[in-house]
């Protein structure tokens, strides 16, 4: 399986102009200023994604941070931030300690 695949999109002028004041900042060629800002910017919808999958009582918090593939901290720190709110009750507490308790032993 290939590793990389092209992508190929039409931008409008006022895009491509963003992007080459990226690549003057940044002193990176087009295709590095792409994959950066793209690779932000499925990180934001994930966790946009899985913070209201949270928020609407469709998985835990944990559940919720592994699926955006970010800590269970920085699920907490985002849907605080974004006054998500969710049903969590204490079986919910309980599957999200038995998640942290499992990650510290591996680690150990």
């Amino acid at each position: 399986m290939k590793k990389e695949q092209m992508v190929v999109a039409r931008l409008p002028s006022e895009l491509v102009r963003e992007l080459e004041f990226i690549e003057k900042v940044e002193q990176t060629d087009r295709s590095t200023t792409v994959r950066r800002l793209l690779s932000k910017a499925i990180r934001q919808w994930k966790m946009e994604h899985y913070a209201r999958l949270y928020g609407d009582g469709k998985l835990t918090l944990a559940r919720a941070a592994r699926d955006a593939g970010v800590s269970l901290w920085e699920m907490v720190d985002y849907t605080r931030a974004k006054k998500v709110s969710a049903q969590y009750d204490l079986e919910d507490l309980r599957r999200d300690l038995g998640t942290i308790s499992g990650n510290l032993q591996g680690r150990g």
